[in-house]
């Protein structure tokens, strides 16, 4: 093979090259054979049909595009070995010759993993850490703080009265689009009064009914380890946003469109299971949103490109330090994803708790310098 590979923008590659003639002949026989199973002919078995008889039927044309399929299927992946190819996306194949005992041209528009050149992390890491103030790693739960989360408790569990009915409000108010205010309930459009909820006694049956309490007090101290362990995890998730920031910013690399494409489908796909889920249709929020898929995709392309940057960026650090994810925890995550989700695809839970897992020890590496 006569291969050529030239660097396009945006870290993709274009591979021009030819099969010779000889070699692309050979696969004649293989992708009449295929064409052949899939062909009905009243007085034959499906894929018995004699050579002879199917030559008669099959246009030359859909064998040729058969023995490219074929002979591109086999030479592709060893292209990318030969040629050292770091490759990352699905391939994009244009047969440009394409004639019986003749080489088959082809040209291949790939996208390949992109040189990153990183900023000194460690000392990213380290500053951002020591930056840190007293107040902000202060993280001691007071009286206020347990007071109105118990508030917030007894006022999510008061029911709803309205005058002329008492009795539950059994129908929740639909939820708008952000920013678009809260839809009324049925009986508040009906122009009923809602009366201020009567709260709920805070006593021991009252925590007793929320879960393994055995008293007030005992809901009360469990209440302030888990208010504290919030404190924490907001105070580390703030630390490590400002250092891969910082790390971002220092960052230089070309960013492969069709990594920023994966990020918006998931932003996507996310955001459109969210809105199922609320019982609303997709097509619907759009419409009150007066948007397209497409603007959605514009306005969230800075959030992909971010999430995109961050994937390369956490990998190379990866390698880098030659980071990797226990496998004893992968496979206890995958078996726990397998287990609630029952459709889920094993190999892609593999990838997906391999990369969490390997995330964390780079945080955790970044955070211990």
């Amino acid at each position: 093979m006569n291969i050529k590979v030239t660097k396009l923008p945006k870290s993709e590659i274009e591979i021009e090259g030819e099969i010779d003639a000889e070699k692309f002949e050979s696969y004649w026989s293989a992708a009449l054979k295929k064409i052949g199973e899939t062909v009905k002919l009243d007085g034959f078995r499906q894929g018995k049909i004699p050579e002879s008889v199917l030559l008669s039927k099959v246009p030359e044309i859909s064998i040729l595009e058969e023995m490219a399929e074929m002979a591109l299927s086999e030479h592709y992946p060893k292209i990318v070995t030969d040629e050292k190819l770091d490759v990352i996306s699905r391939p994009e194949i244009s047969i440009v010759k394409l004639a019986r005992k003749n080489p088959l041209g082809f040209k291949i528009k790939t996208a390949v993993m992109p040189e990153i050149k990183l900023p000194d992390y460690k000392k990213v890491a380290k500053e951002t850490i020591s930056s840190i103030t007293d107040e902000e790693k202060n993280v001691e739960v007071t009286a206020e703080d347990v007071e109105n989360t118990i508030m917030d408790i007894r006022k999510s569990r008061a029911p709803k009265m309205h005058m002329g009915e008492h009795e539950h409000n059994s129908t929740p108010p639909q939820p708008l689009p952000e920013g678009e205010g809260q839809a009324p309930s049925p009986s508040e459009k009906a122009g009923e009064e809602v009366l201020e909820p009567v709260l709920p006694e805070f006593n021991d049956a009252f925590v007793q009914a929320l879960g393994p309490f055995k008293d007030v007090e005992d809901f009360k101290e469990k209440l302030k380890e888990n208010i504290k362990l919030e404190k924490e995890n907001a105070l580390k998730e703030k630390t490590r946003l400002k250092i891969i920031e910082k790390i971002i910013d220092g960052s230089v690399l070309e960013l492969p469109e069709i990594l920023v494409n994966i990020e918006l489908d998931k932003i996507l796909y996310r955001m459109e299971s969210d809105i199922t889920q609320m019982g609303l249709k997709f097509e619907d929020y759009l419409k009150h949103l007066n948007k397209t898929k497409e603007d959605l995709k514009k306005d969230f392309r800075v959030d992909a490109e971010k999430k995109a940057k961050l994937a390369l960026i956490l990998n190379e650090i990866a390698k880098e330090e030659k980071i990797q994810a226990d496998k004893e925890q992968v496979a206890q995550e995958v078996a726990m994803i397998l287990e609630h989700y029952k459709d889920a695809d094993p190999e892609r839970a593999q990838m997906h708790a391999e990369n969490v897992l390997t995330n964390e020890k780079i945080f955790q590496f970044l955070e211990t310098l």
